[in-house]
């Protein structure tokens, strides 16, 4: 089981830049996907982007491509989430997850997850 602590995350105008930050504990191996949800009220969860760590391939959801990149910092077992040209449309929780195995679409085939931090874009 992986062990994940987020950071980041507040407030910022349509426009502006968030990074949001997860560190991973409790694996040795780094042959796992992690990455980035996001639920906004009423709505379901949605994958944003995520990482597989082992060869660095990455996925995006449309809504975020070309605005947002997820990255990973091996030594310190970090993957970041660079968010640009934010929009209301963006603002919901964020919450780190990760699974062992390659990435998948589903939701409920991730089995870590962080605590979720608020982002929060205004108009």
């Amino acid at each position: 089981q992986v062990q994940l602590v987020e950071s980041g995350g507040g407030s910022v105008q349509a426009g502006g830049s968030l990074r949001l930050s997860c560190a991973a504990s409790g694996y040795t191996g780094i042959d796992y996907c992690m990455g980035w949800f996001r639920q906004a009220p009423g709505k379901d969860r949605e994958r944003v982007a995520v990482i597989y760590r082992l060869d660095g391939t990455t996925y995006y959801a449309d809504s975020v491509k070309g605005r947002f990149t997820i990255s990973q910092e091996n030594a310190k077992s970090t993957v970041y989430l660079q968010m640009n040209s934010l929009k209301p449309e963006d603002s919901a929780i964020y919450y780190c997850a990760a699974r062992i195995g390659h990435c998948v679409n589903y939701v409920d085939l991730y089995s870590s997850w962080g605590q979720g931090t608020q982002v929060t874009v205004s108009s």
